[in-house]
C-alpha cells in the first residue's frame, strides 16, 4: 500500500498546497549493534513505496556485492551509504532520510549502535520530537539498551517507540515480547519519559512495520508507520516562553532595521511589549515581516525579522523576550554536559561555548559527578572521558540569556568547543535553576563565601583520644528499613558506655525530627539526610567520640561519600541484613504499608533499590542472630580495628 496521496498524479497544485501544511515529525532510530536500525528504515520506506527506482535499482546492486542476506534484497543498505559501513555491516555515522506521507512529513535519522559512537547518536537525537529504540528479541534488554534510554531521557525527548525486532527469529512468541516490556518498563521507571509505547515487529520481513502481521495475532496494536503518522506531537511546542535570539541586524538603508531570527519559543504579535537581554531595554514590536510580507503574528520554528518602535542597541546574540515572562540571565550555572571529544574534559581548562546567536568563553568551574549510563549510578570523578556524561558547573565571561533544558530545548542547549581546532568537544543540557535550589545537592557545593575557614579547637581530637583511651570513628550502620540499625546501635552505644568508653547514636529518625525536618523521602532528600548525617558525625568524632550513625543509606555513591566527609581512616562501614518479609514483619509504624500506598515517594524496598555494600567492615545477618550475638561482633571489631582496648 502506498503512503503517498493520489492528488500527486491528477492535481499537482493542491497537492502541494497540503504537503506545505503537513506536521513534521523529527526521530531517530538508536539501538545496540545489529539490532536491525537500518534495516527497519529501508523496509519502511520501502514498504511504503516512497523509494525511487533509481535508489532500489542500487540498493539491489548493492545487495548482491555485499549485503547480509544472502543476495537478496538488504533493506539496511538503503541508509548504510558509506563503504566501512557496508563492509563490517555496521551504522557508523549519522544517515538522515527525508520523505512525506499523505499524512505527515519525515526526518528520520539512523544512528550508530556501537558504544564508541554513542556521541553520533547523541547528535541525530538532538533535534528529534521521537525515539525508537530496538531491541534484538533473542537477546532483550541489554546494556546499550539501558544507555540510549539515559540519552532519550537525557535530552528531553517526550515519545519514544520500543521496537522489539527479530520477533521471526523467536517464533513470534508472546512471551518473549512480554518479558522484554517487563524488563524495559521497570527500567525506565527512573527515567523521565512522557510516553512510551512496545511494537513487536519483524524488519527484514516487515511484519508490523508498514503492514498488521497475521503471524503475530495476539498483538493487537498499531504498526510502527501508523504510530509514526498519528503520535500527538503539537503540544510539545513551547507556545508560552517567547523567546527570540537574535542572528542578524538588518540594515539595508536609513529608514529601515530589522532583527533577523528564529523564534525559538512563544508567541509574539505586533504591539506586544518587549525587552532585550542582556541590556533590559524596553520597547514595542513595531511589525513582524517574513519573505510573504507582514505577518500578524509569529510562534515557534518561523524565521523572521522584527523591528521595534525605539532605536535600541540591538546586537547579534541577543535575546528579546516579552518583559513579564523572562530567562535567567548569569555568567554561571549548571548544566548536564555529554563529553564529545578524545581528550578528556578537566575542570578549569576553557572552551569556546555556542549558545543560540551567542559564541563566548566558558571555563568547566567543576564536575560534580559522572553518571554511569547502564546503572544510573552517579560516581565521583576528575575528568570526563569520550562518550561520559556528567553535572557540571560552567562560567561564561558574559552574561547568557537561557532556560532550563526540561522547558525550552534551543534555549537550554549549548555546545562547547576546542578554541584551537575549533571542534565540537562537548553538548550540555542547563538544570532548571528553581528546581535545584529548591532541592539542592550539597555532597560537593562550595561554601557561599571564600571568607569562611575552620577555626580548629585548642584542645587537639588526639589529646580527647588519649583521654578517653579509644580511637575516634563513625561506624555507619546500613540497611533496609526494620533491620535493626537503631536497634542495634542503642544497644552497642549502652555497652560502649558500661565498658567506659563514650560515645553517641545519630539516627536517620531522629535527625527528622530536628535537623533534617526540612527534608523528604526523594532520593536527593534521602541522599541529603545522610550527608548532614555524616557531618554531625565528623564534629563528634573531632570531639574524641565514638559516633554510630544509622541511615538506610540505600546507595554505594552515598556511603562513600559520608566516607570522603568523615575521612576514610576513621570510617567503619556495617551491612545489617534481613529479608524484605522480616523487615516488613518488625515495621511497627507502617513505613512499609504508607511507603505502598505512595506516601513516601521513594522507599528502598518497595519502589527503590536498595544496593548492598559489596565489601562492608563487617556483615550481620540480624534475621538469624540475636542482639547480643550481633553487640559482642561489632565489639570484637572495634577491638580489633584499635578502637578500643587500645595498646599503650
Amino acid at each position: 500500500m502506498s503512503h503517498v496521496s493520489p492528488l500527486i498524479t491528477h492535481d499537482i497544485d493542491t497537492y502541494l498546497a497540503q504537503h506545505e501544511r503537513k506536521e513534521l515529525l523529527r526521530l531517530f532510530t538508536c539501538g545496540s549493534v545489529d539490532d536491525g536500525k537500518s534495516t527497519l528504515i529501508g523496509r519502511l520506506l520501502y514498504d511504503s513505496k516512497l523509494l525511487y527506482e533509481d535508489q532500489l535499482a542500487a540498493v539491489r546492486r548493492e545487495s548482491r556485492q555485499s549485503g547480509t542476506t544472502g543476495g537478496e534484497f538488504d533493506p539496511a543498505l538503503v541508509t548504510d551509504g558509506l563503504k566501512a559501513e557496508r563492509e563490517q555491516g555496521i551504522t557508523i555515522d549519522v544517515a538522515y532520510r527525508y520523505f512525506s506521507t499523505a499524512k505527515r512529513k519525515f526526518i528520520i535519522a539512523d544512528t550508530p549502535g556501537h558504544e564508541q559512537f554513542t556521541r553520533n547518536m547523541a547528535t541525530g537525537a538532538s533535534n528529534s520530537d521521537l525515539a525508537v529504540i530496538l531491541i534484538d528479541a533473542r537477546h532483550g534488554v541489554v546494556t546499550q539498551t539501558r544507555r540510549h534510554s539515559f540519552i532519550v531521557s537525557l535530552l528531553g525527548i517526550r515519545h519514544l517507540v520500543v521496537a522489539v525486532n527479530k520477533m521471526d527469529l523467536v517464533g513470534f512468541d508472546e512471551n518473549v515480547f512480554r518479558g522484554i516490556l517487563d524488563d524495559f518498563t521497570s527500567f525506565a521507571a527512573r527515567l523521565d519519559i512522557r510516553d512510551v509505547s512496545f511494537i513487536p515487529l519483524s524488519a527484514l520481513h516487515g511484519d508490523n512495520v508498514v503492514e498488521p502481521t497475521p503471524r503475530m495475532s495476539w498483538y493487537q496494536g498499531s504498526t510502527l508507520m501508523h504510530y509514526l503518522e498519528n503520535v500527538h506531537i503539537a503540544s510539545d511546542r513551547n507556545l508560552i516562553d517567547f523567546r527570540f535570539p537574535v542572528q542578524y541586524v538588518n540594515r539595508p538603508d536609513q529608514s529601515f532595521r530589522g532583527y533577523c531570527g528564529t523564534v525559538i519559543s512563544g508567541l509574539v504579535r505586533p504591539g506586544d511589549e518587549v525587552m532585550v537581554l542582556p541590556s533590559r531595554r524596553k520597547s514595542r514590536v513595531k511589525a513582524i515581516h517574513t519573505y510573504e510580507g507582514e505577518q500578524e503574528r509569529a510562534f515557534a520554528h518561523q524565521a523572521v525579522t522584527l523591528t521595534l518602535e525605539d532605536e535600541l542597541d540591538v546586537s547579534r546574540g541577543d535575546v528579546i523576550a516579552h518583559p513579564a515572562n523572562l530567562p535567567a540571565v548569569d555568567d554561571r550555572f549548571e548544566a548536564m554536559l555529554v563529553w564529545m571529544a578524545e581528550d578528556p574534559m578537566a575542570p578549569g581548562q576553557r572552551y569556546g561555548i555556542k549558545h543560540l546567536a551567542r559564541h563566548a568563553s566558558a571555563t568547566v568551574r567543576q564536575l560534580r559527578y559522572r553518571i554511569d549510563v547502564n546503572t544510573l549510578r552517579r560516581q565521583s570523578a576528575r575528568h570526563l572521558e569520550l562518550n561520559d556524561v556528567g553535572r557540571v558547573t560552567v562560567e561564561v565571561n558574559q552574561p547568557l540569556a537561557f532556560d532550563p533544558y526540561e522547558s525550552n530545548r534551543a534555549g537550554g542547549a549549548f555546545i562547547l568547543i576546542d578554541r584551537l581546532s575549533n571542534a565540537t568537544v562537548g553538548a550540555g543540557m542547563i538544570i532548571d535553576r528553581a528546581s535545584e535550589e529548591a532541592r539542592p545537592d550539597h555532597w560537593e557545593t562550595e561554601p557561599r563565601s571564600e571568607l569562611l575557614e575552620a577555626v580548629p579547637s585548642s584542645v587537639p581530637t588526639a589529646a580527647r583520644e588519649g583521654r578517653f583511651g579509644q580511637r575516634a570513628v563513625t561506624v555507619l550502620m546500613t540497611g533496609l528499613a526494620g533491620s535493626g540499625k537503631t536497634t542495634l546501635g542503642r544497644a552497642l552505644e549502652q555497652e560502649l558506655f558500661e565498658l567506659g568508653y563514650p560515645s553517641t547514636v545519630v539516627d536517620g529518625q531522629s535527625m527528622r525530627l530536628g535537623l533534617c525536618r526540612d527534608l523528604g523521602f526523594s532520593l536527593e532528600e534521602r541522599s541529603e539526610a545522610v550527608r548532614r548525617g555524616a557531618e554531625v558525625a565528623r564534629l563528634f568524632n573531632d570531639a574524641g567520640l565514638i559516633c554510630i550513625l544509622c541511615y538506610m543509606a540505600p546507595s554505594n555513591e552515598v556511603r562513600e561519600w559520608a566516607r570522603e566527609v568523615v575521612g576514610s581512616e576513621r570510617f567503619l562501614l556495617i551491612h545489617l541484613d534481613a529479608s524484605l518479609e522480616t523487615c516488613r514483619r518488625r515495621d511497627h509504624v507502617g513505613a512499609y504499608a504508607r511507603a505502598e500506598s505512595g506516601e513516601f515517594g521513594v522507599f528502598p524496598g518497595v519502589n527503590a533499590p536498595y544496593d548492598a555494600p559489596t565489601a562492608p567492615d563487617l556483615y550481620l545477618n540480624t534475621e538469624q542472630r540475636g542482639i547480643d550475638d550481633c553487640v559482642r561482633d561489632l565489639l570484637s571489631l572495634l577491638r580489633g580495628r584499635n578502637v578500643i582496648d587500645r595498646p599503650d
